[in-house]
């Protein structure tokens, strides 16, 4: 019997394998930042987690600078490298369109998420996995009106990139007023400093909405700073962010359960490649779904890893 039992699992081992080597495929995923935002480790994990469950490898590039040029030149290396697909992010479709069509041209699948829906389709992607952002940000400012607010201020980490434009310019649209957006830059240090700055010099400000969870961290840093007081909201988790919202100083925040925008691309790239040209139907949102007092707690273990 321990013979017939040994010779079963070494036959699964075996054909596991053989799945395995017979649906290899090398993806490569390239986003715009990574370092300085607790963000995108997230989405690099979902698309390890993906590759692994579809028994293919992934690649995972950033550039640190977050130069558009630079992120450019490593869709143009992946390309080169003939993988079988490519996933990137898409903050300014201008500086990256042309090394994306490139790839499309040499006959490249290429899934876009994250940021880039409004410009995915016309750069020849087969689709795109992300948050309808200007959506998110309206229903961030109907949500942060019918809770008192009444003249907003959008802090925007990385003012070149198109979706955090679209979330300030959605947030104001759901206050009913003007764009009310500042480059805060992705440093802590100088998105306390600016955000200070901005509270002070307009005391009539009694909303934020900040951009992404580290920028979150230091906008309730500054308005502690100055004694503010002002509705705190954002986008995206983390474990910070969840301590903010159980502690009342955040009022909530968007998730766009980014672990999916990691994962989804990956499982899409496999099937297309292995099942005809298999895809879904449609672009794939993600988000936008809120956490606040009411639900923080359940989410708190996955703030950070997988959500």
């Amino acid at each position: 019997m321990k013979k017939i039992l040994m010779a079963s699992a070494a036959l699964a081992v075996s054909a596991t394998a053989l799945y395995a080597a017979g649906h290899e495929e090398r993806y490569v995923m390239i986003t715009h930042t990574q370092g300085t935002d607790p963000f995108w480790p997230v989405v690099e994990k979902g698309g390890r987690d993906a590759a692994e469950d579809v028994g293919a490898t992934l690649e995972y590039n950033f550039d640190v600078s977050g130069d558009m040029a630079a992120m450019a030149a490593l869709i143009e290396a992946a390309a080169a490298s003939e993988p079988a697909g490519i996933i990137v992010s898409l903050p300014d479709a201008a500086a990256l369109g042309p090394a994306i069509k490139s790839a499309v041209a040499d006959g490249i699948p290429v899934i876009t998420m994250n940021s880039g829906l409004e410009s995915s389709a016309e750069l020849g992607a087969l689709m795109h996995v992300g948050q309808p952002e200007l959506d998110a940000g309206v229903a961030a400012g109907t949500r942060a009106a019918a809770e008192g607010v009444s003249n907003g201020l959008c802090l925007n980490q990385e003012a070149f990139n198109t979706a955090l434009v679209s979330r300030c310019e959605g947030y104001m649209q759901g206050l009913g007023q003007e764009l009310n957006m500042i480059d805060v830059s992705n440093d802590v240090a100088q998105i306390q400093t600016r955000t200070a700055a901005a509270l002070e010099s307009d005391e009539s400000i009694d909303g934020v909405l900040a951009a992404g969870p580290h920028v979150c961290v230091a906008a309730h840093a500054a308005i502690a700073e100055v004694g503010a007081d002002v509705h705190l909201s954002c986008f995206d988790l983390s474990p910070e962010v969840i301590n903010l919202i159980e502690s009342g100083d955040v009022a909530f925040t968007i998730d766009q359960q980014q672990y999916l925008q990691g994962y989804m691309p990956v499982v899409v790239l496999h099937l297309y490649n292995n099942y005809a040209g298999m895809l879904p139907g449609a672009n794939i949102p993600s988000g936008p779904g809120f956490v606040d007092a009411s639900n923080a707690a359940s989410v708190a273990e996955q703030a950070g890893v997988n959500r």
